[in-house]
């Protein structure tokens, strides 16, 4: 439910619109108990104006500012569309998730909402009750004007930084390192070794489509130990899954007995969330599939930017070389006395090493810019020197063949396409002894 609402744009505006609301009636309250009888106010430096005045500058500000931010958003909307065209549309989430953009839209709409509030409790001497003017609220609506415009002006320069392509790409680095953060097992954890009970499990489907976001694996142990069985879930965090597809394999914990299916199919169904679109909550991998199709959008003949993929690849280097240090790995769940009751699958370095060099090397076919570009020297070599368990001299001889090969950028006739032997060279190099190979 947190990570929805962190994901939404709407929160921050819809609390500033109540806040507004209570502020706006609040106020003109102080400004009665504050007001003389003469009609003067005990602080000077309150707005002076009657009653006409008044609503005229609260109608001002009222309009202007829904003006201003329809105007400024439906702009930003368009820019935004055309960057993501031309690098990647999932980039649209990190504008939503912007806390910058966020607070802006909750400043704007909330003054709008102030000023319209306390518009209502202006009274002109020509009504039934006697005039009033809350210049406490006035004046306080001037002063969130003021706020408003220097939020106008901060957020346009914030606009123009994030539609640069090096901005989105150094903020989905740091998106990926914060959910490495949160899942990577660190140094010290040591791997914890499973196995699985024997016989044919029973399949459990999924009763809905969608990426899976987020698995509760805690409560899929509890159920499945009162249900007696051990659960296998058959798709990473990340995967897309298909209603009436196995969502996971469930086998009874002891020989002969029988485990209650029913029940953990009611608990995947509650506790694996199911999204329409993926998150880089708990998802390794989606930050990295952002920065690849940066790379492979630059590399297309529409756009023609080798330079953006050059640095995109530098990005996907650093984030190889930091799963590297920190391989993922499948997470055991046991009960009390031991039992495995939950196997959690996580993306492996064979599928992470794939995803991140596997389309940048096929579409840089014809770019001896990025086919030069010595990303997997640098990912291999940082990972042989800060991980003590990697390969540094085989796969450091690997890697020169990468950059000395590939200065070739187009094939001889009749010779083996670069792009034959370009990926089985990157896979060794960046995962000796592993078993990658393109999809």
């Amino acid at each position: 439910m947190w990570s929805r609402l962190r994901s939404s744009l709407w929160p921050l505006p819809v609390l500033a619109i109540a806040l507004a609301i209570g502020l706006g009636i609040g106020l003109p309250a102080v400004d009665q108990v504050l007001e003389e009888p003469s009609g003067g106010h005990p602080l000077t430096f309150v707005f002076g104006g009657g009653p006409s005045a008044a609503r005229d500058v609260l109608a001002a500000i009222a309009g202007s500012l829904i003006s201003v931010t329809g105007l400024t958003f439906s702009f930003t909307v368009v820019a935004l569309q055309l960057s993501s065209s031309q690098h990647s549309p999932r980039l649209l989430q990190t504008f939503v998730t912007d806390r910058v953009v966020q607070a802006t839209l909750a400043v704007l709409v909330g003054t709008f909402v102030y000023a319209l509030t306390v518009l209502r409790t202006v009274r002109t001497e020509e009504s039934a009750s006697p005039g009033f003017v809350p210049r406490l609220s006035v004046t306080a609506a001037f002063a969130l004007t003021v706020i408003s415009v220097v939020a106008l002006v901060l957020f346009l320069g914030h606009l123009a930084r994030s539609l640069r392509v090096e901005t989105m790409l150094r903020d989905v680095s740091d998106e990926a390192q914060a959910t490495f953060a949160r899942e990577l097992p660190s140094d010290d954890d040591d791997a914890a070794g499973y196995v699985l009970p024997p016989g044919t499990p029973a399949i459990v489907t999924a009763s809905a489509s969608g990426f899976i976001t987020d698995v509760d694996g805690l409560r899929i142990a509890d159920v499945a130990e009162s249900a007696g069985a051990t659960v296998l879930l058959a798709h990473r965090i990340g995967d897309s899954v298909v209603a009436g597809t196995p969502l996971a394999h469930v086998w009874p914990s002891h020989p002969g007995a029988e485990a209650d299916t029913d029940a953990v199919k009611r608990s995947l169904d509650e506790n694996v969330h199911l999204r329409f679109e993926r998150v880089p909550d708990h998802d390794i991998a989606y930050s990295l599939r952002k920065t690849v199709d940066i790379a492979v959008r630059a590399l297309s003949p529409g756009t023609n930017d080798p330079t953006t993929a050059v640095h995109a690849l530098s990005h996907v280097s650093a984030l190889l070389g930091e799963v590297l240090t920190r391989p993922p790995r499948t997470t055991p769940l046991y009960d009390d006395d031991g039992v495995l009751r939950l196997l959690l699958p996580q993306w492996d370095l064979s599928a992470l090493v794939q995803l991140g060099l596997e389309e940048p090397v096929h579409f840089a076919e014809g770019q001896p810019a990025v086919l030069r570009r010595p990303a997997l020297n640098i990912t291999v070599d940082t990972a042989s020197a800060r991980n003590p368990r990697g390969s540094g001299v085989a796969s450091g001889r690997r890697t020169t063949r990468v950059p000395t090969g590939s200065v070739i950028s187009s094939p001889a006739p009749g010779s083996r396409t670069p792009s034959a032997w370009r990926w089985p060279t990157a896979s060794a190099a960046a995962c000796p002894g592993g078993t990658a190979r393109p999809g």
